[in-house]
């Protein structure tokens, strides 16, 4: 059996399905890749049509439209603590902004987004409607890695970004303005739901169960022999240096990754509860984040 899969080629994703992509995870089906931004990603779990995947990496944003189809994984996705997206701006007089203190330096400007269906958008959605006198103006969704270059050139006056964007954003003279990644800890007191592995529940209970424990397996794999992964890593990660390469799979690969665990599923269901209460996503059914 082999299964389509498509998650980034950002190091965290092929770091973790490093083992499992070149079939060193015993047991574990076959799989074919293909890499591709989230909001890609998002829209194959939303729509399928010819881009039709058993496996995805998504964002958790997304799972209210999917969840009919899909199955969550309890494991193989992204979570963690102290690494949410950061709303970035050219000038440094706009200043870090509190969640009580406002930011009208936001009020209708034109944010770049990476997906209008990723977690970063939502949990962006979610402060600024507390934050943001009369709220963004025009929303623009791109590529997330084109995003820091259109903040800089003045294409748009803020941009939300994700990944190993945390670490480089001062090369591009960008200041960060917020981070949602606090704000939704400062809330919550939760690790930050970002990314999510979901498989079609068609594959039955018993290959869904296998597809679980060959990403755990596989995430254990790549701890237990990280220089494994590491050629598929900087292969994927194109121009990315090796020394952020590591800090991002220090930051997005964690005990989450291996298992949601109670935290874990807390967060999932308390970020896509608040964000139905808005009117932002439709409310999850009963059961609807049960894996098999």
């Amino acid at each position: 059996m082999t299964l389509r899969i498509a998650y980034s080629p950002c190091p965290n994703d092929t770091f973790v399905f490093d083992a499992w992509a070149h079939g060193r995870v015993p047991g574990a089906p076959a799989l074919d890749v293909t890499f591709a931004d989230i909001d890609l990603t998002n829209g194959w779990a939303e729509h399928g049509g010819a881009d039709d995947y058993d496996v995805l990496k998504v964002s958790y944003a997304v799972l209210p439209w999917v969840l009919d189809e899909y199955a969550l994984l309890p494991c193989g996705g992204a979570l963690g603590r102290g690494c949410g997206p950061l709303v970035l701006t050219r000038e440094p007089g706009a200043g870090r902004t509190s969640r009580a203190g406002g930011s009208e330096g936001l009020s209708g400007k034109t944010v770049a987004v990476p997906s209008e269906r990723s977690t970063a958008y939502l949990l962006f959605r979610l402060w600024a409607a507390e934050v943001v006198p009369g709220g963004v103006g025009e929303v623009v969704v791109m590529p997330f890695h084109e995003i820091m270059p259109a903040v800089r050139d003045g294409k748009v006056d803020a941009g939300l970004v994700i990944h190993e964007a945390r670490f480089t954003y001062q090369d591009y003279g960008l200041h960060s303005l917020a981070d949602m990644g606090e704000y939704w800890e400062s809330t919550t007191g939760l690790p930050i739901p970002l990314g999510a592995i979901i498989a079609k529940r068609s594959l039955g209970e018993e290959t869904l169960r296998l597809l679980a424990e060959s990403a755990r397996t596989s995430v254990r794999m790549a701890w237990d022999d990280p220089e494994a992964s590491r050629p598929y890593v900087l292969e994927h990660a194109q121009e990315m240096d090796p020394a952020v390469a590591e800090r991002h799979i220090g930051l997005y690969v964690n005990e989450f990754t291996a298992d949601l665990g109670d935290d874990g599923y807390a967060a999932v269901r308390g970020l896509l509860t608040r964000a139905a209460a808005e009117g932002l996503v439709p409310p999850l059914g009963p059961g609807a984040l049960d894996f098999v």
